[in-house]
């Protein structure tokens, strides 16, 4: 390996011939500065020591410490103050947890990133949260990540602040269980079953309205009723004289309910439909085509008469509704194990109708309705627009809803695009300003994301959550939460107990081994 070395060197001076003096001297000069600077360029570098602290390493104020009142001695610093809004405050503290929604609420569990208790209470929060325009409540989460869980506990610790919890579908019967241990009560309907309900009973009168306004109120929704029947039967709209037989037939059937004091019955109804002359005579028109045209329609309303509905719907109730009850359910797990969920439609639609002669009581109170399962309904029109109908009056009437779905693309299949399926069902998602998602597979994020306008870290994050965590968002905030559950919710809400249970194979005592004799064989 070589070093090149670098040699500063100076040459004799040669000045021109005819020069004058003071050239001569600067040339002189040039040459000394030049002999000076290769002299030293050719010795080594020595090193400067100096002695004492370095300048850079010098204490600013002597050992004693500052002097003035801001030496911070005595413990007394004075420092001028500051002001910022909490805006500024947030943009120099990023890093700060949300704040929650206030104390005030049922208790739900643990926030994750505040490290604080977490309470929510769609009344308390209507009115003083902005944004919170409505008390209904989406719960979408795959299986077994806890949302039944979650919407069994709320509905529980709701009735300890003095509401009421009304269940118009259970599809799987989970929650007479929960209905019994609040002292509630539970309605099963299904073949067999001696439960009766007669969706066409007059709910109470309110205080402060008049027999005449009650009964065209009365009229308007037992047609509403009908109409969702016969279009769930029929999977199409009906036609302009189907709606008038309907109005005829029914008309017919009140009066002459009214006639023998008692109350109108779907047989009623669909009897008139299917006698043409009937119609005719009612509508006071004898050509005949108001009954051709009601042919379908009553075919149609035929399955609640004769079906595999036939009796549930088709007598009078065998229950009183009890405005008192802390919970009453609606058991339809013997409907809809087939497959076809037409029949568990038509009787979630006929339960929900003689459920509303309550919850069209304003003096009734707080009360949550809760849908579970619902992604059951959502191809079915007739049974959405109904659905709409009570999201809208949520606020009138007092009510939070809750749907609990398991994805959110369910609200997909309520039909095509640009639909009026479609359309009903994301407008229910529209309607519920608090949504609480819990984990979603990794090919429904896209649209859980599109549907919810969900950020980047929150898409992330719902992909990531373990079993009792969800993201909530209500209004414009979101939160992380951990749903807690107490040990008698846990026993009380288990759903996976017959994972657990061993087969009677398997626990049941073994017979004690007796000898067998052996046969010899000559």
């Amino acid at each position: 390996m070589h070093t090149r070395t670098t040699r500063a060197s100076a040459s004799p001076l040669f000045v021109p011939r005819k020069t004058d003096r003071r050239t001569a001297r600067a040339a002189r000069d040039q040459f000394a500065a030049a002999r000076d600077k290769a002299r030293h360029a050719a010795r080594p570098e020595a090193r400067r020591v100096e002695t004492g602290i370095d300048p850079e390493l010098r204490a600013t104020y002597p050992a004693a410490g500052r002097p003035g009142p801001a030496s911070t001695r005595g413990g007394r610093l004075k420092l001028p103050a500051h002001r910022m809004t909490t805006a500024t405050a947030s943009g120099a503290y990023p890093f700060l947890a949300e704040g929650g929604l206030g104390a005030q609420g049922i208790y739900v569990g643990r926030d994750v990133h505040a490290e604080a208790a977490f309470t929510y209470d769609p009344f308390a929060l209507y009115g003083r949260l902005d944004g919170f325009t409505n008390p209904n409540i989406l719960l979408a989460g795959v299986i077994g990540m806890g949302k039944s869980a979650l919407a069994k506990s709320l509905a529980v610790r709701a009735v300890a602040f003095g509401y009421r919890i009304y269940v118009p579908c259970d599809p799987k019967g989970e929650w007479t269980v929960v209905a019994q241990a609040l002292g509630g009560q539970t309605i099963a309907l299904g073949p067999g079953l001696p439960g009766r309900l007669n969706p066409l009973d007059a709910p109470a009168q309110p205080y402060g309205v008049s027999q005449e306004d009650w009964a065209g109120e009365v009229r308007k929704r037992r047609l509403l009723l009908l109409g969702s029947l016969a279009k769930t039967v029929l999977r199409r709209d009906l036609h302009p004289m189907e709606h008038t037989a309907l109005d005829v037939a029914l008309d017919h059937a009140v009066a002459r309910a009214e006639a023998a004091g008692t109350t109108p019955l779907l047989g009623d109804v669909a009897y008139v439909l299917g006698s043409p002359e009937r119609l005719d005579v009612a509508l006071g028109d004898l050509s005949g085509r108001l009954g051709r045209a009601a042919e379908d329609l009553a075919h149609a309303l035929r399955r609640l008469v004769h079906g595999d509905l036939a009796g549930m719907f088709d007598a009078p109730s065998t229950v009183a509704f009890d405005p008192a009850a802390p919970m009453l359910s609606i058991d339809l797990s013997r409907l809809g194990g087939a497959g076809d969920d037409t029949a568990l439609v038509l009787a979630m639609t006929c339960a929900s109708a003689w459920m509303e002669s309550a919850l069209a009581d304003p003096t009734g109170g707080r009360r949550w309705v809760i849908y579970d399962e619902a992604w059951r309904v959502m191809r079915h029109v007739a049974l959405l627009e109904r659905m709409q109908s009570q999201w809208k009056l949520s606020r009138g009437l007092g009510i939070a809803n809750m749907m609990v779905i398991h994805r959110l693309s369910d609200l997909l299949t309520a039909g095509d695009a640009g639909s009026r399926g479609r359309a009903l069902a994301e407008g229910l998602l529209t309607d519920c300003s608090t949504r609480i998602i819990y984990r979603q597979e990794a090919d429904q994020l896209g649209s859980a994301a599109a549907l919810l306008g969900l950020t980047g870290v929150e898409t992330q994050a719902v992909s990531a959550l373990t079993k009792g965590r969800g993201l909530w968002k209500v209004a414009s905030r979101s939160f992380i939460t951990q749903h807690l559950l107490h040990p008698h919710e846990r026993e009380l809400f288990d759903t996976d107990a017959r994972m657990h249970t061993k087969s009677a194979e398997f626990t049941k005592t073994e017979a004690p081994l007796v000898p067998v004799r052996r046969r010899e064989v000559r």
